[in-house]
């Protein structure tokens, strides 16, 4: 008996590290020990990853027993949140190759979750490299090893994960390209067979914006389809800096400069026939720079007045008022409610050879052929007003301006309108009556107003239905509510809902139509507008000329299947 006691413990010290800590505290046999210690040795491999793959212990059992045996404290990584542990401080190499991973710092001190207690050689590499006093603490084997293996994975990795499709897109920008591909700091493959996919995802699904955003612990992509932005992409937080270095050489930005907001546009070739314009906005913040990419599809202004959703009494009114020799048409509406494309459309009716069209814009957001489009550039001193006294001697039919801001801009337009030209621009009000007395209360003298304003049409964009919509089931008082009327409950439509499917990803809808007020400026409006009236007058003279409010319409859009009440409701909560 001694001398099998004898042999045990001889073998026992043949073994080194977890699996002699093992043996010799009754936990395996030595010979079990000596097996797998030689086969991790024909296998190249550490022993307490052939231990486990013996099934002789679960990753539990060792992790418990080694605890005990080393008085070390046990931990469950899988109950542990990884957005709080301190993973970033150990080299990700380290990490990955010495099985260990950092899981909270407290002053000088370093807690590090390790599966092997004996494995000195890695605790004292990260004491050297972190300069740190470590604490270890033991964990199962299978979770760390799962944990290492995600946190070791190089950002090329994961991006050629994201990036599988093997896309090659053209910038029109030969040089900035060029200028890209050669920048050492950014000219990263990876990087950039995932922009590509990203811009082709936005493009496909209809997006109208990108969102690139850098936080403390993720990076996140996210598109804005149908008004509504939705993540698409968790890219490596370690590219956030190579991602928008990348978007900034394209777009013409400074690429040292990460202090104040720029301002730049590219463009991606997708054919001969298609190009596709980015207008790209960066902003600093805490965790890096933000980027928005607007997507400016020239095709959309194309599409004609009837894809926009006017009813026919409104589409009426509204080209005829823009046939008109002189006047002002003004479009109002807030930020994304589709004012640019209306007014693109309305200038792609008029483009013909025989008119002279002059646009200040900015930026300018879709080019149009025929069309002179001038940015303006208010640190240069071409402002809005200084470009439309520019366009006064350019001999103009039809003028186009942006955005309507101060009193000078307004008054230079009002009077291009009264002396022979067709003048288009936009305003940020609620509603049609509204942007009368808008006017007004800049400075705008109220003769020059009823003198000079033809139509005034505002508008938002609901989302559309799609094809899975179901009918909706809603009680006359609920419909009453919204502003149905008793004459509109005949029986003879139906509301219907969203209901979700694999072409609307899920949310019940798939594109926009827009929902809209004309209102042209008759006699009687002139009458109110030159004693001084407000917007509830115009309003109430509005409503008395047959004009139907957002709201009226977006009403109409539900009896035609066209959207869902509650979508009208939301974007016409005025």
């Amino acid at each position: 008996m001694a001398a099998v006691t004898s042999n045990s413990t001889q073998n026992a010290s043949a073994i080194s590290g977890l699996g002699r800590a093992l043996v010799q505290n009754g936990r395996l046999r030595a010979e079990q020990a000596d097996s797998i210690a030689k086969a991790a040795l024909a296998a190249n491999a550490p022993f307490i990853d052939q231990l486990i793959a013996s099934q002789v212990l679960s990753p539990r059992e060792l992790a418990t027993m080694a605890a005990q045996i080393f008085g070390l404290p046990l931990l469950d990584l899988g109950a542990f949140d990884p957005a709080l542990m301190q993973a970033e401080i150990i080299d990700k190499k380290l990490t990955h190759s010495l099985r260990v991973i950092g899981l909270h710092k407290r002053g000088n001190k370093l807690t590090v979750a390790i599966s092997d207690p004996t494995n000195f050689q890695a605790i004292d590499q990260v004491k050297f490299q972190t300069q740190m006093l470590v604490e270890p603490v033991v964990v199962e084997h299978d979770k760390l090893v799962a944990l290492t293996e995600k946190l070791g994975q190089s950002a090329e990795a994961a991006l050629n994960d994201l990036a599988a499709d093997d896309l090659n897109l053209e910038f029109e920008d030969a040089d900035a390209a060029a200028t890209a591909e050669s920048n050492t700091e950014i000219d990263d493959a990876p990087v950039v067979r995932f922009l590509q996919k990203v811009l082709m995802d936005a493009i496909n699904d209809g997006a109208s914006d990108i969102h690139f955003e850098p936080y403390e612990k993720f990076y996140r992509i996210r598109f804005r389809v149908d008004g509504i932005l939705r993540e698409i992409a968790q890219p490596p937080i370690a590219i956030k800096d190579k991602l928008s270095s990348r978007i900034k050489v394209i777009s013409r930005l400074d690429i040292s400069e990460k202090r104040v907001p720029q301002d730049g546009r590219m463009k991606l070739v997708l054919s001969k026939a298609r190009a596709i314009d980015f207008r790209v906005s960066t902003l600093p913040t805490l965790f890096g720079e933000k980027i928005v990419m607007r997507i400016l599809d020239p095709s959309q202004a194309k599409l004609g007045i009837d894809a926009l959703g006017y009813e026919p009494e409104q589409k009426e009114t509204l080209l005829a008022a823009i046939q008109r020799p002189y006047g002002m048409v003004l479009v109002t509406g807030p930020t994304g409610s589709g004012k640019t494309v209306s007014l693109y459309t309305c200038l792609n009716i008029l483009n013909q050879p025989g008119i002279n069209i002059s646009t200040a814009e900015d930026p300018a957001e879709i080019q149009l052929a025929g069309v002179n489009q001038v940015n303006v550039n208010d640190k240069a001193g071409l402002t809005f007003a200084a470009a439309l006294k520019s366009f006064l001697r350019q001999d103009p039919d039809i003028i186009m301006v942006g955005e309507i801001r101060d009193l000078e801009t307004a008054d230079i337009s009002i009077k291009a309108a009264q002396t022979g030209h067709m003048v288009f621009s936009t305003l940020h009000t609620n509603d049609a009556p509204t942007t009368l007395t808008r006017l007004m209360n800049m400075g705008v003298p109220a003769f020059n107003i009823a003198s000079s304003v033809i139509l005034i049409t505002a508008q938002r964009l609901a989302r559309r239905l799609c094809t899975c919509k179901e009918p909706a089931s809603m009680p006359d008082s609920a419909l009453l509510e919204a502003g149905y009327t008793e004459d509109d409950l005949d029986g003879t439509w139906q509301p219907f809902k969203p209901v979700g499917c694999e072409r609307c990803k899920g949310s019940g809808y798939k594109g926009r139509v827009g929902i809209y007020q004309i209102m042209p400026i008759t006699e009687e409006m002139q009458r109110i507008i030159l004693e001084g009236g407000n917007a509830l007058q115009i309003a109430a003279q509005a409503k008395a000329e047959g004009v139907a409010d957002l709201r009226r319409s977006g009403l109409v859009k539900v009896k035609q299947g066209a959207t869902s009440l509650e979508e009208v409701v939301a974007v016409t909560n005025q």
